[in-house]
């Protein structure tokens, strides 16, 4: 516990983050759901060979939801092929979703779960350190996804979205369970890597670089022990 907790607090600090084991990033999440969320909202969430596209309903009552998903496979020429290769089957996959259930011409906001190492830089805009998990894809590394994923849905024109927000597979369970739970401030994920996210004061994360206006906290995505 003493040599997890040094490491989180050398990866908080801006001096010592790039030696530090966890990296701590900041997601930009700064608040919590309180349950009393309404509204439709697509999600995506790419961490693999497959991945899956949800279309959530919040409301109806506290903590109230609907959901429907479905999930695509990411062939294996398209996983060490081109970015936009990628993106570009992806995008296609969103439109068939969203034609499947009849939201095609409505605009909803889209949350964008990328389980890969990125570095944020906002809450729209993650910059790809590495590729794990068999991917290898050109021109993404050192890019931003949530650009390439909006330039790619841009192109074919058939439907509406709004990436609202990059996050990582961590900070989504957290604000799941958070929407039926308050009480949670952790997500963890144990799978092909392990990793772990939390809620932090602003005041002991060196690497923000906004202002420190209320709620004076984020959630930290502590960048997968295990990659």
């Amino acid at each position: 516990m003493d040599a997890l907790e040094k490491e989180i607090e050398k990866g908080l600090r801006k001096e010592t983050n790039d030696s530090a084991t966890i990296k701590c990033f900041p997601t930009y999440v700064r608040e919590l759901p309180n349950g009393k969320e309404s509204g439709k909202f697509l999600a995506l969430d790419l961490g693999g060979t497959n991945f899956r596209v949800l279309l959530i309903e919040l409301g109806g009552g506290p903590y109230q939801s609907k959901m429907v998903s479905k999930i695509f496979a990411v062939p294996h020429d398209i996983m060490v092929g081109s970015g936009t290769g990628l993106f570009d089957h992806i995008a296609q996959c969103l439109s068939v979703f969203m034609h499947e259930h009849g939201v095609q011409d409505v605009k909803i906001p889209l949350g964008f779960t990328f389980s890969f190492p990125c570095r944020q830089e906002g809450l729209t805009k993650g910059i790809l350190v590495t590729w794990t998990k068999g991917f290898k894809c050109a021109g993404v590394e050192g890019h931003d996804v949530v650009k390439l994923l909006q330039e790619s849905i841009f192109r074919r024109g058939d439907v509406m979205i709004d990436v609202l927000a990059v996050l990582n597979d961590t900070t989504g369970t957290l604000m799941s369970c958070a929407y039926k739970n308050p009480e949670c401030r952790i997500g963890l994920i144990i799978g092909t890597g392990t990793n772990a996210c939390y809620v932090e004061k602003l005041e002991n994360v060196g690497l923000w670089n906004e202002d420190y206006n209320d709620p004076k906290q984020v959630i930290i995505n502590t960048g997968r022990f295990i990659w």
